[in-house]
């Protein structure tokens, strides 16, 4: 006799893992305390002349904004960590959601917004501005699916698109080396390439941080996303079977 059973999917595949066996989590965890630690305490003293943005002449709303755009980055770059830690989120589910629920809310949500206004406002040029708030705009975007995927429980893609909000979290990171690497590049051609200007050879290699960073780090995610090998169970084993009786 042959009958189907109403057993609910199983929860998502257990990490077993170690985090010493996860080689980067310490290393990711060190880079963005020491990010977190040279960059945001100028903004805690809220003095515009400690900023390392250039407030526009005559707006008084901009560094307001801008410090809480940094503190709640600033959260949302240390509650990824948490996110992507596959060790935490498999023996800890519920601080696993509580740091989720952190990092949408509390982190990127109102960080994303205040970064359209920010980029939108920006003094380094019209390429830094675009890329500012295209950057902005999928940040928001790649998290609300990662959120709504979670909420549908659809695991799998939860992930995916988790790592791709996780990935832009951090490109601000890449963004600050890539542009110091532009600037040496750049310099010995202020004279010729940018007529003098030394504003606009350093507007020039803001740009290329912005806009490449992000892009390396997306691709380097989904290039991750594509290799990385089924773990656990297989998505058959996650669906009801039918029982033999």
């Amino acid at each position: 006799m042959t009958h189907t059973t109403n057993t609910p999917p199983a929860a998502p595949p257990r990490c077993t893992r170690a985090w010493w066996r996860r080689p980067w989590i310490v290393p990711l965890l060190m880079v963005v305390a020491a990010f977190l630690a040279f960059s945001v305490p100028p903004y805690l003293t809220f003095d515009p002349s400690l900023s390392r943005l250039r407030p526009p002449e005559g707006n008084d709303l901009y560094y307001p904004l801008l410090v809480a755009h940094v503190l709640f980055g600033s959260v949302a770059m240390a509650t990824a960590c948490f996110q992507i830690w596959p060790a935490f989120r498999a023996r800890h589910r519920r601080g696993h959601r509580i740091t989720g629920r952190v990092y949408v809310f509390g982190g990127v949500l109102p960080a994303g917004l205040l970064g359209l206004y920010i980029g939108w406002h920006t003094a380094a040029g019209p390429s830094v501005r675009v890329a500012n708030l295209v950057g902005s705009a999928l940040w928001l975007a790649v998290t609300i699916a990662a959120l709504r995927m979670a909420r549908r429980r659809r695991y799998g893609e939860h992930r995916k698109w988790m790592s791709r909000s996780f990935a832009l979290t951090m490109s601000i990171v890449l963004s600050r080396v890539v542009n110091v690497v532009a600037t040496i590049v750049l310099m010995p051609r202020v004279d010729t390439t940018f007529g003098g200007s030394e504003e606009l050879m350093r507007h020039s290699a803001a740009s290329i941080g912005v806009w490449l960073s992000p892009l390396l780090l997306l691709l380097l995610t989904d290039w991750l996303l594509e290799r990385r090998k089924p773990g656990g169970a297989s998505l058959s084993t996650l669906r009801p079977q039918p029982a033999t009786g």
